[in-house]
């Protein structure tokens, strides 16, 4: 069963991220030409990279509602109504009449379905993981837990890769007029993959559990903030170093590619970053998974936090040059390398701070804090480096860094829960098994 979980919750995650990081790559590729009045460039990118992060907006609402809903009615439940409307969302997307068909109401509803949305994802990944957590066996949670973030970066790269078809078969003209419809429509077969995919994985020993001893919290929210207020905000603060993230894919691609930024790069190859970036993610968030299994949760949020924050200098900078080769390797190295050895850890880490009964809140709840900041930062970034200003490189990657760097000082703050048994986690007493004892425990469990 725990091999089951994983492999639903790297598809549901994958399928369901996919939808995600589509409006992302839209929001920086063909929405500032679409859902709003022409005029400035600068004014129409910073509105529509603010609708992208209005579903982050909407995350902690859906965190709180849906983390109850996870934890009060169990983590299968969750998981099914969290495809369902993210997938009548972005179905919805497809079909919307542009700026000027219908004027200011496009951009009104572009905002009302990134809202569901981000209500919607709220749930995911909080729900996937402590699927997975609870399924999987003592010494290796951090190994199964990676698969769910290992579907989010296979997300990530169908979102990029439906467009590059597109935009290499396309006029222009076609692509932006009806072309770029095409990957939101598609949703509706990830909506009925998913549910086929997630209704063979069974209900949580833990939360069966639980739910048979009636130990289901009855507010789950307001016990988590109680006993676990500290973590909460351990794992906010931890949750910002996905500014690796929007800065190579967001604010990166705006970079690179509008206009007023006189880089030129072109759209197609542009696409190609994340899509080879997130080819390497694939390759080693299970090994790093595996690492933090062996030593141990916290040296691996420090050094990916910390070394993926340096190398965003040298991404930006390779983009102003227009120097596609680097940019590539800089790329890889920042967001596909080192940025995965943070999250190929922190699912399982997450999970691991808080006990049964607050688990899917309390992952969701943080998580989805931290993601709601983080996700103004493409917009903060265009305001403080519009286009036409010097320097950018420096002032973004310096931003980018002194994030990270708040990351791994709550990281180093967090304990460390790898040896922690399931019955134990999210106690500040529990009791972690002896490094000889573990080790045999993964020994058998291989």
């Amino acid at each position: 069963m725990a091999n089951k979980a994983a492999a639903s919750g790297w598809v549901g995650s994958a399928l369901e991220y996919y939808d995600w990081f589509l409006y992302g790559t839209a929001a920086a590729l063909v929405f500032p030409g679409i859902f709003f009045p022409e005029g400035s460039s600068a004014v129409a990118l910073i509105a529509s990279l603010g609708t992208y992060a209005v579903g982050y907006v909407a995350r902690p609402i859906g965190a709180a509602v849906l983390g109850h809903w996870g934890d009060r009615r169990g983590r299968k439940n969750l998981l099914f109504l969290c495809m369902m409307l993210m997938g009548a969302s972005v179905f919805a997307i497809g079909l919307l009449p542009t700026y000027g068909q219908i004027g200011i109401l496009a951009p009104i509803l572009l905002v009302l379905l990134r809202l569901v949305q981000g209500f919607a994802v709220a749930g995911e990944l909080s729900g996937a993981s402590a699927m997975i957590t609870e399924h999987a066996p003592f010494g290796r949670r951090g190994y199964y837990a990676s698969f769910s973030l290992h579907g989010t970066q296979g997300g990530q790269i169908l979102a990029a890769a439906a467009f590059l078809p597109l935009t290499a078969l396309l006029s222009d003209e076609a692509f932006r007029s009806w072309g770029w419809r095409i990957p939101f429509l598609l949703s509706a077969v990830i909506m009925v993959a998913g549910y086929i995919i997630r209704r063979r994985v069974e209900e949580t020993p833990v939360f069966r559990d639980k739910n048979a001893r009636q130990e289901i919290a009855k507010a789950p929210i307001l016990e988590v903030l109680r006993k676990s207020g500290l973590d909460v905000v351990r794992a906010v603060c931890m949750t910002l170093v996905n500014v690796i993230g929007v800065t190579v894919s967001v604010f990166g691609a705006a970079y690179a590619t509008q206009p007023g930024y006189g880089i030129g790069m072109s759209e197609s190859v542009y696409l190609w970053i994340p899509v080879v970036a997130n080819l390497v993610a694939l390759a080693v968030i299970p090994l790093f998974g595996d690492l933090s299994d062996r030593f141990g949760r916290r040296p691996l949020m420090i050094v990916g936090s910390l070394g993926a924050g340096l190398l965003s200098y040298a991404y930006l900078f390779a983009v102003s040059q227009n120097n596609v080769p680097f940019a590539v390797v800089f790329a890889i190295l920042t967001w596909g390398v080192l940025y995965q050895v943070w999250n190929a850890t922190f699912a399982s880490f997450f999970q691991e701070l808080f006990p049964a009964r607050t688990r899917v809140t309390g992952f969701a709840l943080s998580q989805n804090i931290g993601l709601a900041i983080t996700a103004f930062l493409p917009s903060i970034f265009t305001l403080v480096a519009p286009p036409g200003s010097s320097h950018v490189p420096l002032t973004v990657g310096t931003l980018c860094f002194g994030i990270t760097i708040i990351g791994a000082v709550a990281a180093w703050s967090a304990r460390e829960t790898h040896r922690v048994p399931v019955e134990e986690l999210g106690k500040r007493d529990g009791e972690p098994v002896s490094r000889e004892e573990f080790a045999r425990i993964r020994a058998e469990t291989r």
